[in-house]
């Protein structure tokens, strides 16, 4: 039972109409109750007051590690992966994560099988089991994860902070766990992993220190009979919450330079300071204030003049890692190559910033503005999915008194100069500590961190040092911010005349066309706009490619020192290049949203290119196709299989062949000629009336279209653009290997696609039950039994209407011809499983189908996507949802069978596979033999991905018509 209800009141949106009730359990477990009628997903997550920091000595990895195995099986539930399946079966997700201070357990799931879900959910707090099996095989999923990890960047410089800290604070620690720590080492002490990880769980898990968030459509009293009912067996040994006093950084940590070897190109400086935990002082917001300024991008900024220098492309600042004890205040700043050479000057110019605000003194402006962004913000915030919602309750009831658990360290209120003007005390050269990250240092360092092997040096950087560096740097005008003119004022909901439910085609001309949605769902004061320029001239060659990437990058470059306070408000743009030119997404407040709107055609409209800002964008483009080669391998082999599929499509290497020699003459000749010829393709949505959004396109067609010398000239009927995709043949194998880009990379990658159909209601909702079916199953033989990577994934694929599954796994123990091989096995286990499932569970998987497909949309950036991405890929189904519901109330399962045995099935002749295939140097061996081994019958070897796209056919396009096609 419920030791007692709260009165506490929750603060909580105006717009929000959910109800919320805290309780406590008998066994001391605090609840947060949460009743939404209208949800079509029901919630939980449970946060553990244990992290990593409570890993013993010696067993590192070990709280990440129960996290792993907690996943396994109950004594109530012993089958193996049981929780998994139920929850993917029925429409959910599930996952985990583990902080330094806390573990966290999430899921969702259909609601009409919550009580079940919640019900298996506590087990893994109640009577788990671990058995000795299962537990040698997760350490291996655990050291995949690791590995996975080793030639990432973030995770490196993460670790070398760490190592560079007190050895005896646990922030020093490695938190992953890997095959060393969980298996080798202890075994060389004599401990057993497993009863280490048995008596982990007994000593530290307790009701008490646990915090539970339910989110269903049921009442708040239903939830909460619920929940006493499945929780209240948690045992509670009344431990006390687990503390780790002290500072991890003492007076040798600071004033230091550390000069670290990254894996990719560019170069990063990192400055960080140790600071009292603004949590602290959080309705003062001290960090959030200093960060707005010192990240600030708008003109007088130390981001503005560092980038009018040349010398930086980005830079960010705030409180980083911080626990009830510590914290940390960093600025991070992207380096140009010109900007590597001036640390000394940039470090002073952070310097000089730094002192401008400490004589200015604290802005009561300043920070009444920021409160007010936060407050709309808070207020206006749109609904997510409840998942993510009761994660990031979750994490805030640790933290927060109760009333303030929806609301966090989001609403900064209380207006204290003394609060920030501490923290900003201790922004000083006396307390930094500064990373430095370049291959310039490559064989110029003499240290290694242990964990991850990142090269490093390091040396002391006196205050006095820090003194001439401000010195040396130039004296550029840096300034406070000027009040924000895009802070929305009207917050008024537009009465939407037509109720449609779905885009309607409000205009067309041989100009544009333009979708319309008003919103009739959110009742939010906030807008949608989406302006794709189809440009033929924009994608004809690996140049022009390149080209428009430059132009778009450009525009944005010029425009954001403007449009900063529009996204400070809450107000956010983009102009991103497309297969076919660029598109210009404005989403946000609608108040202002025109006068954004405009400024960013205008920009477009007169477009010239400023050789200082060419050179700089140029170079970070060119590092951007460099560190293709870093990417993960699964994602070499999907860029690969997309490649292959998608027609017109110009390889990465070919582009950054051509970029070096592009000049500042190219971009102005080709950006003109580009726009020569256009289509501008408009989707508008939200709190927009119709005349509003029918004003806009005409304003856009009137800049570009009109007057005696337009920029643009529609398009001729043979130019509208569209999407081709290879039509692979059926009862055939394309097989595609390639070595890995990365030779340091150890992971191995398949990518085994099985092409099926063109876009058709009936066929997708066979599909997608398929997807649904097997997901779990593939996850838990390939990942769980066999052990063959952490990344093992069962998904749709859906190239521009031609629809398929594909396996996505990657691998540091097996070949990519070996994982194929299985692939193909868990297809034959699968087969039998299909044709046993009794009809119950068959309709029991359509059900969970319906229930996901007919799920609203949280929010209107979600419903727009949507939209969007039927309008992009020209099949206009908008009512796609309901029609394939029908297909579905229709499907029988012998049909289902059928699919399976026509399309999926191992030596189904109507099956047409495709498996990219990216080798490590481990597994290269396999890779030659398989080279000289003489072709499987029904196998094509593709060599040249090219030669192969020529010789094929392809399907219809369901875009490029001046209509698009009628279906």
């Amino acid at each position: 039972m419920a030791v007692g209800k709260d009165d506490v009141e929750i603060i909580k949106p105006i717009t929000d109409k959910r109800e919320y009730r805290r309780i406590v359990l008998s066994n001391s477990l605090q609840v947060l109750l949460i009743s939404d009628p209208d949800t079509d997903k029901c919630a939980a997550s449970m946060n553990v007051g244990v992290g990593s920091f409570c890993d013993p000595v010696g067993l590192e990895g070990l709280a990440h590690f129960l996290e792993h195995m907690l996943f396994y099986a109950s004594e109530k539930y012993p089958l193996e992966d049981s929780y998994s399946k139920y929850i993917t079966e029925h429409g959910g997700s599930t996952n985990a994560f583990t902080a330094s201070e806390q573990t966290n357990y999430y899921f969702d799931v259909n609601t009409d099988c919550f009580e079940e879900a919640l019900d298996r959910f506590a087990q893994f707090f109640i009577k788990p089991l671990m058995s000795a099996d299962a537990t040698m095989r997760e350490i291996k999923a655990v050291d995949s994860e690791n590995q996975k990890n080793l030639l990432s960047d973030a995770w490196r410089m993460n670790q070398l902070q760490k190592q560079l800290s007190l050895e005896s604070h646990p922030y020093h620690k490695f938190s992953t766990g890997n095959w060393d720590t969980l298996d080798v080492r202890p075994k060389a002490k004599g401990l057993d992993t497993r009863q280490e990880l048995l008596k982990f769980y007994e000593d530290k898990y307790s009701a008490n220190l646990m915090y539970l968030v339910v989110y269903s459509k049921e009442s708040l009293d239903k939830i909460q009979s619920l929940v006493e009912d499945k929780f209240q067996e948690i045992r509670n040994s009344d431990r006390s919450c687990f503390q780790f006093p002290g500072q991890p950084c003492k007076s040798e940590h600071l004033q230091i330079l550390v000069r670290a070897v990254p894996i990719k190109q560019g170069h990063k400086l990192r400055i960080v300071w140790p600071i009292p935990p603004s949590i602290l002082h959080y309705k003062e917001g001290p960090c959030r204030y200093l960060g707005h300024l010192i990240g600030h991008e708008g003109e007088g900024s130390l981001f503005y003049v560092l980038k009018t220098l040349g010398w930086a492309t980005g830079l960010s600042a705030g409180e980083g890692e911080w626990t009830l004890e510590f914290s940390f205040f960093k600025v991070v700043i992207d380096l140009t190559d010109a900007g590597q050479d001036y640390m000394q000057e940039i470090v002073g110019l952070l310097f000089k910033y730094i002192q401008l605000l400490q004589q200015s003194g604290v802005c009561k402006w300043i920070f009444d503005e920021l409160s007010a962004v936060c407050e709309i913000g808070f207020h206006y915030q749109d609904k997510i999915p409840p998942i993510d919602y009761v994660l990031s309750i979750a994490l805030n009831m640790q933290i927060y008194p109760p009333k303030d658990w929806l609301v966090g360290s989001s609403l900064p209120s209380n207006f204290n100069p003394d609060t920030i003007q501490m923290i900003l005390n201790e922004l000083s050269p006396e307390n930094v500590r500064i990373f430095w990250e370049s291959k310039k240092f490559e064989g110029l360092t003499d240290k290694v961190e242990p964990w991850y092997g990142t090269a490093y040096s390091i040396e002391k950087v006196s205050p006095s040092t820090i003194q001439g560096w401000m010195s040396l740097a130039p004296n550029e005008k840096l300034h406070l911010p000027a009040p924000n003119v895009f802070l929305p004022t009207d917050l008024s909901i537009k009465n939407a005349q037509e109720k449609v439910k779905l885009p309607v085609l409000l205009r067309k001309s041989s100009y544009s066309k333009l979708w319309y949605k008003p919103d009739t769902v959110f009742s939010t004061p906030k807008a949608y706009v989406k302006i794709d320029f189809n440009c033929p001239h924009a994608s004809y060659s690996p140049e022009a490619e390149v080209l428009a990437d430059l132009f778009a990058r450009l525009l944005m470059d010029y425009l954001n020192e403007y449009a900063y306070y529009a996204q400070v408000a809450g107000l956010h743009y983009g102009i991103s290049p497309t297969d076919s030119g660029f598109e210009v997404t404005l989403v946000g407040y609608n108040h202002k949203l025109r006068i954004l709107l405009e400024t960013v055609i205008d920009k477009i409209a007169n477009f010239e290119v400023k050789p200082d800002r060419f050179s700089v964008i140029k170079e970070m483009v060119i590092k951007d196709y460099q560190n293709f080669k870093f990417q993960q391998p699964y994602q070499q082999a999907m860029y690969y299989c997309s490649l292959i599929l998608e027609d017109d499509t110009w390889p990465w290497m070919e582009q950054l062949e051509v970029l070096p020699r592009l000049n500042v003459e190219d971009l102005a000749k080709f950006a003109p000629m580009m726009l020569s010829r256009a289509f501008l393709e408009c989707y508008i949505a939200g709190n927009i009336e119709h005349e509003e959004a029918e004003s806009m396109i005409q304003h856009v067609e009137d800049v570009f279209f009109k007057g005696p010398n337009p920029i643009c000239q529609p398009l001729f009927p043979s130019q509208y653009l569209t999407n081709r995709v290879v039509k692979l043949e059926r009862g055939m194998n394309y097989l595609y290997s390639k070595e890995g880009l990365n030779p340091s990379d150890e992971n191995s990658a398949l990518v085994h696609y099985i092409q099926v159909h063109r876009d058709d209601f009936i066929l997708n909702v066979k599909l997608q039950l398929f997807a649904l079916i097997a997901k779990q199953p593939a996850f838990h033989q390939l990942r769980s039994v066999e052990q063959l990577g952490y990344i093992t994934v069962l998904m749709q694929r859906n190239d521009s209407g031609i629809r398929g599954v594909q396996f996505i796994i990657q691998s540091g123990v097996k070949g990519p011809g070996h994982i194929d091989l299985r692939v193909e096995a868990f297809l034959k286990i699968f087969e039998s499983k299909l044709y046993e499932m009794t009809n119950d569970e068959f309709k029991s998987n359509v059900n969970a189908l319906i229930d996901m497909k007919l799920e609203k949309h949280k929010n209107l950036r979600e419903e727009s996507r949507f939209y969007w991405r039927e309008i992009i890929d020209g099949t206009l189904k908008f009512d796609r949802r309901e029609a394939e519901v029908a297909a579905l109330r229709q499907l029988k399962q012998q049909e289902l069978i059928e699919f399976f045995n026509e399309n999926l099935k191992v030596g189904a002749t109507g099956k047409k596979t495709l498996s990219v295939r990216v080798y490590a140097n481990q597994h290269l061996a396999e890779y030659n033999s398989e080279k000289s081994e003489p072709v499987q019958p029904n196998t094509i070897q593709i060599d040249d991905i090219f030669s192969f796209r020529r010789s094929q056919p392809l399907y219809g396009s369901f875009k490029g018509g001046f209509g698009h096609m009628k279906l």
